[in-house]
Order: C-alpha cells, then structure tokens, then sequence
C-alpha cells in the first residue's frame, strides 16, 4: 500500500540501502578490478508503491558493475509521493498546479522521476512550465485504474462478477434515489482520484439532457466523500461483515488495481472488488522521466538504468509488489483480482495515455485534464468574488469562431456557465466598467458581493443585462475600486478574490497612471487580509506586461488569450487558481 507519509525522514530511510549497496561495491571494485573510472550519482524518485522494485533492479546492477560510457554509477532511490516531486518541479519552473499546493522544502528534484501516472507530466506543461522538458517518458510498469466496491455491494447491488460494467452504470447508481455511498482520493493530488473523475464526469457529460447540471451534480457527489489521504479513504470501507457496517460505509472509490490488491493482502473482514469498468479509464503508467538540466553523463547513466528496468526480469519484481508491466501483462507471482483483462491496455507514455470516454483510439487531451481539474477546483470550494466585466467598445467586436458573436456575448456566456459551478456557500458579485460608466466614474456594481444562496437570480439577470458601451478601457481606476471593495469585507477563511475580464490597455486619460495604481495597491495590500487579483486578458490588444505588473503587486495571475473561444476554459482555470498553501 502506498504510503502518504510527507518529509525528509521518510526519504531518508527508503534510500540508505541501495546507497549503501552502491557505495560499498564501488570501493571494493576499485580495489579489485576496477572496469570503470570515476562515478556518477544518479538520483531517482518514484512513486513509493514501485519504488522498492526499482531499488532492488538498480542494487543489483550496481553490484553487476554498474557503468555509462566508462564511468561507474552509483543509484540513490527515493520513495516519494508524486505529488510532492510536482510540487517541488512547479515550484522550479515558477508555476502553480491547482491543488497541490507549494512544495514542502523536504523534497528535491531528482535526475529521474518515475511518478505514477503521465498525468503529472502532462498538467506541468498546461500549468506553463515551459522549460520543463524531460526526456525519455517510456513506461516502466502499470497498474489499471478500478473501481473498488466491497464484494456483498458489488455482488448484491451491481451483479458483480457476472456482469460487465460501464462508467454509466455507477453513474446511474451514484444519482439514484439511494445513491451508492463514493469516495475519492483528492483528485488534484491523486493520479488514480484524477481517472475516476475524468471517466465519471466523460460518462456525465454524454448522459443527455442538461450535461452541465449533470456534471456539476456529479462533482459535488463525489466531494462528499472525497479524502486527502488515501489511507483515510481506505479506512472508511466496512470493516466489519455486520451489514449495518456495510450500509453505512464507503460503497465506491475509484483506486489503482495495486490500492485493491495490496489492501487484501491485509485479509479485511470484507474484501474489495475490483470492477475494471468501460470504457478503460486512464491507467497509472509511471512514466520514466529525466528532468531537464541533468549533465550528460547523467543522461548516459539514466538511458542505460532505463534498459535495466525495462529487461524482461524486470517483470516478476513488479509482480511481487502487485504491479504490472508496461504491456499490461504481468510476471511471475501475480495474483490477478477476479475479473482483471489480460492484458490491461497498451505501453503507455506521456501524451499517449487512451482518452477516457473514447474508443481506445485517441489520446488524452491535457486539456481535458485542466479543465476537470479547474472544475472540481470550483466545485469543492468556496470563496469571496468580485466579477468586473469590461463593456469598453472593443467588446462589440464578433468572434468568427463563435458564430459572430461578439466578444462580449462570449464573455457573459463562459461567465454564465462558470457560476453553474459555484454552490452556494460562495459570495459572488458582479461589476461592468469602461470609461464615465456613472457619471466621472468608470465601473458600475450591478449586484453586491453577497452569498449565492441568495444571489444567484440577481447575478443571472444582471450577466443578462450586459451590454458593451461606446466608452474606452478605465482599467486602472476599476482594478482599484475593486481591490478596495473586496478587502473591506475580507472574509478569514476564504479565498477572497477580483476576477477581471478586459480586452485592451488601460485607455482613460482622465484616470490614475499605473506607477499610481501600483504604488497604491502597495500601500493597502495587507498580508493579514490579502486579496487575489485574476485578470482575463482576451484578443491582440492586450498588453501581457502591463498586467502582470499588477498581479505581481497583488497575488494571482494573469491568463490572455487571442482567441475568444477559448475563454470558457480560461475562466475555469483562473478561479481554480488558489493561493498554495505549502504542503
């Protein structure tokens, strides 16, 4: 079972034995019969359920003398939670993952990186980690994404082993008038979490009718029973045959097939099945990642290391920790769960990973990711929002992709869909702005920041209600009120934030310059209370400089875009932007 343990103790201990296998062979050759010169230290991370295979593959190269090009090698393993790794390769290239928070300090980025699933490669590349390259990316193992449900409510209430299930099956179970009991790891921060969520919300989405309703209804069933901590989730199956205690516990949880096996290993009093539904959702494909600015040698070493855990003997060592191969069949001592396909998919790799919901053929889109990510983000929080829509008259300019309508009917619309999302323990108002909008003055409230529960008719009516004028960009003068208006009723507790769209420069000769705007946010910007300032850029007009040099000022970030229609997925990615706190 993976463990979730966080710190530098933990990756201490997982990594003495192979150091100390690699450290003591060394000197012992270079007494005896030295084939190599020098050494190189290669240091891996990976996900702490593959981990020990790695480690005993890499101790035994070491002691087969180990070498690149002439040169000895030396392998340090550390077991470490994905998660941690991405929060620590974020943190280096400067970019936030949604939910994941800021690394910890305890963990470095290593020359390798196996994590559990493409997923976390793919997500660092859409967050704008551009230098972030790794090479290679070949899987090294898999492990199938299930659904595990406790065998009496899998035989009982799905007709398990016998009948084959789809993702809209559980859908319709999760939604019925006695819903099955779900569970889910964090998806943010759990590839297999993140799988179920893609597969669940896909079935969501093709189930007709409202598919937006549908998908958020499923969102927020699921945060019901979500857990930051995979063992906390574990824990909340029946432990006990008493079928009170199966009624009242966890009915379903999307695990990897390694979750469900290695926790009957334990002997539970009732064991999971594990329900291997269609279409195939995204496996954990532990892709083998060399980080970008390792040395060459280094790179010789991780090529070669990569040979050694791809060899065929690789195979039982995966086995005997529940793992399959790459191919998705499996070496010696591999105890299948009942029902398991074999073999389970194809070689995965970062990029090519099956989309799920599709046919097999096609491939996981990163923005599918981004946006179930930003979704659930949405979904599962709360928080204080200030909308400000610009209505310059710039805004009456038609989008050819979007049917011609223009660029402010797209806004309103990706605006409307997003407060969908929002229950309603969120407070959310909305301003327009453009220049001597009232009077001298360049923005207009339309509804007061107030709950949902008792705003949401009056934030319709007024998205409703807004149209572009014939006046300019009073952007400067706008943002400040807004930062002001949100900080005087800062609420603890809660992302308190200005969401902003505009499509042009400030453009008011009547307001405040920017060294002005700047100088004063400074002067009331209070750590104690602080404010998160997101800002929307759409279309070629937009100076990107000019707003990041406000964000930098206040906090939160900056998204442009010069197509329109991509604005519904900016808006979700910019609220699911949230301060990240370190992990």
């Amino acid at each position: 079972m993976r463990s979730s343990l966080r710190g530098a103790g933990a990756v201490a201990s997982a990594t003495a034995l192979v150091v100390v296998v690699a450290g003591a062979w060394f000197g012992y050759r270079q007494l005896v019969q030295p084939a190599c010169s020098g050494q190189v230290q290669l240091t891996v991370a990976a996900s702490p359920e593959l981990a020990p295979a790695v480690r005993a593959a890499a101790a035994g190269w070491v002691a087969d003398g180990a070498a690149a090009d002439g040169t000895c090698i030396a392998v340090d393993v550390s077991a470490v939670d994905s998660v941690d790794v991405a929060a620590a390769v974020a943190s280096k290239h400067g970019v936030q993952l949604p939910g994941v928070g800021q690394a910890s300090g305890a963990v470095v980025t290593p020359d390798v990186w196996v994590p559990d699933s493409s997923t976390w490669l793919l997500r660092l590349k859409s967050a704008g980690a551009t230098a972030f390259a790794p090479s290679n990316g070949g899987s090294i193992a898999r492990s199938p994404v299930v659904v595990a449900v406790p065998e009496p409510v899998a035989s009982s209430r799905l007709g398990w082993p016998e009948k084959k299930l789809t993702w809209s099956d559980l859908l319709r179970q999760v939604s019925s008038s006695k819903p099955l009991r779900t569970g889910i790891v964090e998806p943010t921060q759990d590839a297999a979490g993140l799988s179920g969520l893609l597969s669940l919300t896909a079935a969501a989405g093709a189930s007709g009718g409202d598919a937006q309703a549908a998908t958020t209804g499923t969102l927020r069933a699921l945060a019901t029973g979500r857990s930051a901590l995979r063992e906390d989730l574990l824990a909340r199956f029946p432990r006990s045959s008493d079928p009170t205690a199966i009624a009242s516990g966890l009915g379903a949880a999307a695990l990897s097939e390694e979750d469900v096996m290695a926790y009957n290993k334990g002997k539970p009093p009732i064991p999971l099945a594990a329900l291997y539904l269609e279409p195939s959702p995204v496996p954990l494909d532990y892709p083998y990642a060399v980080l970008p600015g390792v040395d060459p040698a280094k790179q010789s070493a991780a090529r070669v290391l990569f040979k050694v855990l791809t060899a065929p003997g690789f195979r039982d060592r995966l086995a005997e920790r529940s793992l399959r191969a790459p191919d998705g069949g499996w070496g010696e001592g591999f105890k299948a769960p009942q029902g398991a396909p074999s073999p389970a998919g194809g070689a995965g790799g970062a990029g090519a990973t099956p989309a799920p919901g599709g046919n097999g053929s096609g491939f996981l889109d990163p923005a599918s990711i981004e946006r179930a990510v930003s979704s659930w983000s949405i979904a599962t929080q709360s928080g204080r929002m200030l909308c400000v829509i610009d209505v310059s008259g710039s805004m009456k300019q038609p989008v050819p992709g979007a049917n011609n309508a223009t660029r402010e009917q797209v806004t309103v619309a990706a605006a409307s869909r997003g407060l969908n999302l929002f229950d309603d323990s969120w407070s959310i108002g909305l301003w327009t702005f453009s220049t001597r909008l009232v009077g001298a003055r360049d923005y207009r409230e339309l509804v007061p920041i107030n709950p949902l529960s008792g705003n949401r008719t009056r934030l319709e009516r007024g998205l409703a209600t807004v149209r572009p004028s014939n006046g300019d960009t009073g952007l400067y003068d706008t943002l400040l009120a807004a930062y002001q208006e949100v900080q005087n009723g800062w609420e603890p507790g809660r992302v308190n934030s200005v969401v902003l769209f505009t499509d042009g420069k400030n453009d008011d000769d009547d307001g405040i310059p920017q060294q002005k705007l700047l100088s004063e946010l400074k002067r009331i910007a209070d750590p104690e209370r602080p404010v998160q300032v997101v800002i929307i850029g759409i279309g070629a007009d937009v100076s990107k400089a000019e707003l990041e040099s406000i964000t930098k000022v206040t906090g939160g970030g900056n998204f442009v875009t010069e197509d329109p229609t991509r604005i519904g997925d900016i808006f979700l990615k910019a609220i699911a932007l949230r301060p990240n706190a370190p992990r």
